[in-house]
């Protein structure tokens, strides 16, 4: 009797329960829907703790690593040599000498285009004049006694030799820039009249080159993707292409700036104008070159007097003094 009973009672439940299908839908996206929003919130409760907890842990690393490399001599010089280099660039920057305009005109020769260069440059002097000093002082008595006047020429001489150091490497890496411009501007012209030819304009002209000669003369690629940064940035393209000039140090350049000058103001062809000083470059580049083989043999003739003439000399005489030697005896 109970065995019949049971399931005439779970039938009338469950068939109460699912009589409406549409109520138990909405009961299940309901459930669905807050175990999702309680999961989600969970997750997030749980990364967000994590997090903090990372967060920290890296804090107390940072500021106890902080704490101790501000007591330690490597902690605290990048500090020192920031503060140095931005008190030299700042009393530098605002000073209008006419020789530290000179030494930026030669820095910007030179290709070092960086605010800071010239505080840079005196740092690097100072620095350099007083490690050889010091190296120096500390290695001459090891390797040389000398009496106290020649010690302290010794000593003079490192600190000149620090002092005059920088300045010769300017001038040093200045030639060498200024003979790849010299030797790079004739081709740049070259390109420039094809580019005219082909129908450019003078500013798509100049992009178009100075995509062209980045492999082979990179100092004239820079320089030529200023001068178009100075186009678009509002300077008329006579500006530009005088202060293309001054970076190059040439007078081709310069000369140049005021052939294009003179071609808009006149209104005849830039691109005629062009051809006739791309020929007078590619001119000027065989006689550079001719005139270097013209004087090499000049050029040769002291090492041969010193080094070959006098084994000649001693191959020739050698035996006619040996038999002059016998013959007397």
């Amino acid at each position: 009797m109970q065995s019949g009973v049971a399931p005439h009672l779970f039938s009338d439940l469950f068939g109460h329960v699912f009589a409406d299908r549409s109520s138990m839908m909405l009961s299940l996206l309901v459930f669905l829907a807050v175990a999702t929003l309680a999961f989600s919130l969970m997750v997030l409760a749980q990364a967000r703790g994590a997090l903090m907890r990372r967060t920290s842990t890296l804090a107390a690393r940072i500021d106890g690593s902080q704490s101790a490399s501000a007591h330690s001599l490597r902690g605290s010089s990048p500090g020192v040599t920031q503060r140095l280099i931005a008190y030299m660039t700042k009393h530098y920057s605002t000073v209008d000498d006419d020789k530290v305009k000179v030494l930026r005109r030669r820095l910007i020769l030179a290709g070092i285009y960086n605010p800071r260069a010239v505080g840079y440059f005196f740092l690097i002097r100072a620095a350099l004049a007083g490690i050889l000093i010091l190296g120096g002082s500390f290695a001459q008595p090891l390797v040389l006694d000398l009496q106290a006047t020649a010690y302290w020429a010794v000593i003079c001489a490192c600190g000149l030799v620090g002092y005059v150091g920088p300045s010769l490497y300017l001038d040093r890496r200045t030639k060498k820039l200024r003979q790849e411009h010299q030797a790079g501007f004739p081709d740049f012209m070259d390109l420039l009249v094809v580019c005219a030819d082909s129908g450019l304009s003078m500013e798509a002209a100049l992009d178009r080159v100075g995509r062209e000669l980045g492999d082979s003369y990179p100092s004239l690629c820079s320089n030529i993707h200023i001068a178009n940064l100075e186009i678009r940035a509002g300077r008329t393209m006579s500006e530009a292409l005088e202060h293309l000039g001054d970076r190059l140090g040439l007078e081709e350049a310069r000369s140049f700036s005021t052939l294009i000058q003179q071609s808009v103001e006149l209104g005849s062809s830039i691109t005629d104008a062009l051809r006739v000083y791309s020929d007078d470059m590619r001119h000027q580049r065989l006689s550079r070159a001719e005139e270097k083989a013209h004087a090499l043999p000049v050029k040769l003739s002291l090492p041969m007097m010193i080094c070959i003439f006098p084994v000649i000399f001693v191959v020739i005489l050698l035996p006619v003094f040996v038999r002059l030697h016998y013959s007397a005896f």
